[in-house]
């Protein structure tokens, strides 16, 4: 690789702290639009009192986000320029001589360093900000009790997949990508597939649609565009928040919809029916399928690249380890990736927004806009959503189209 170790640590430095300017800088331009004039079009979505608290809501969140932000900076440039990486190298090689151990223990200790430093913001946003808006229904039990599964979680897939791709690394060499694509492909069809009934119980009770009017009118429609739709849903959504949503997951007749129960408080029955049209659009349009296929293509592509750098010595000169090793490679090559990582985020968001317009046109053709006019508005203010986003900040980070443009088209 024709570039030096130092020239290399400057270029990674260089990248994160331009992408924080970058993300500083976008999120600053948003906030200069929260007092700007609603449209006239979602002017009914706030009263006054209801308009003045999303607005304070929007500001605690930026200055949260501001100093988090900041905090992270700091730790990661302290992290770099005081040899962190080397001293969690040195020491698990005092320990293990398995490269997969030592790769394992090395991205877990990071994971936990960063879970741990990060643990008093998390607390702070749920049990303080969350709380004072009328959001936040978890207890401390339930809170750490999450985390606890979320880190399980992360070590049971996170660590099975990293060891499965060193070891292809160390047994066929810089083809280990094409098997690691294969494997990761797979594994993530079956978590899509079954993911309510694997990952969801973990977290939270799930009981069937009870028969009544709702499951009737849903029946009727889903009969009606003739997708088959016998698994319905309820989770308890209110234990952790008031924000409401509804999902779909699975495939064939494993496919259900999930109604969180703050959704069904919140909506008329047309109005959900209404939101549950809009998921099936995404169903009928192959929405679905495309995102897999991205996700995949996505995937394979930043293996291939990592097979072409992560043999580079150069990657662990530059952060001052002089054994080279796959998981120095991967720390280093994470970095020099974010900025192809950007452009692919931007482009699933253009599809995406794409998407939710042509799921909502289903919505409006197969069923009543007016009604998903209705759930949208009711939605965003009980969320204290932004109904007036910068439009850099739009399309940079929103996977969706504003409120605006959504109801304007509709």
């Amino acid at each position: 690789m024709l570039i030096s170790p130092n020239s290399l640590f400057i270029l990674l430095i260089s990248i994160i702290i331009f992408n924080f300017i970058k993300n500083s800088f976008l999120d600053y331009l948003n906030s200069k639009h929260f007092k700007n004039k609603i449209p006239e079009i979602i002017s009914d979505v706030y009263n006054k009192s209801k308009y003045l608290k999303s607005q304070e809501y929007k500001k605690t969140q930026y200055e949260f986000s501001k100093f988090s932000r900041i905090f992270s900076l700091i730790t990661i440039l302290l992290f770099f320029y005081l040899d962190g990486f080397l001293i969690i190298d040195n020491l698990l090689r005092n320990y293990f001589e398995s490269s997969i151990l030592i790769s394992l223990f090395f991205f877990g200790i990071i994971f936990f360093a960063s879970e741990i430093l990060n643990f008093p913001f998390s607390i702070y946003f749920t049990f303080v900000i969350e709380e004072k808006y009328g959001f936040n229904k978890t207890n401390l039990k339930t809170f750490i009790t999450d985390k606890l599964k979320s880190w399980g979680l992360t070590i049971l897939f996170g660590g099975g997949i990293l060891s499965f791709i060193i070891f292809q690394f160390e047994m066929i060499g810089n083809k280990f990508w094409i098997i690691a694509w294969i494997f990761i492909s797979g594994l993530s069809i079956i978590i899509n597939g079954l993911y309510a009934q694997i990952i969801v119980p973990l977290f939270n009770k799930q009981s069937k649609l009870e028969e009544g009017e709702l499951r009737t009118e849903i029946e009727k429609y889903a009969k009606k565009v003739g997708f088959d739709l016998s698994n319905i849903f309820v989770i308890d959504g209110s234990r952790r928040s008031t924000k409401a949503n509804a999902y779909f997951s699975g495939f064939g007749k494993q496919k259900r919809v999930t109604l969180y129960d703050t959704l069904l408080n919140k909506l008329t029955h047309s109005q959900i029916v209404a939101v549950i049209a809009h998921e099936i659009g995404h169903y009928k349009k192959n929405h679905i399928i495309f995102n897999l296929l991205f996700s995949f293509l996505q995937t394979g592509i930043m293996l291939y690249i990592l097979s072409l750098f992560v043999y580079q010595p150069v990657f662990s000169e530059a952060l001052g380890i002089r054994n080279h090793s796959f998981h120095i490679g991967l720390i280093a090559f994470s970095i020099l990736y974010t900025p192809i990582s950007e452009i692919f985020s931007l482009i699933f968001n253009l599809f995406s927004r794409k998407f939710e317009y042509q799921a909502d046109e289903y919505a409006k053709k197969t069923f009543d806009g007016k009604y998903l006019i209705e759930a949208l508005k009711t939605l965003s203010k009980d969320s204290l959503s932004n109904l007036t986003p910068h439009p850099k900040y739009v399309w940079w980070h929103y996977s969706h189209p504003t409120l605006f443009e959504r109801i304007t088209r509709l």
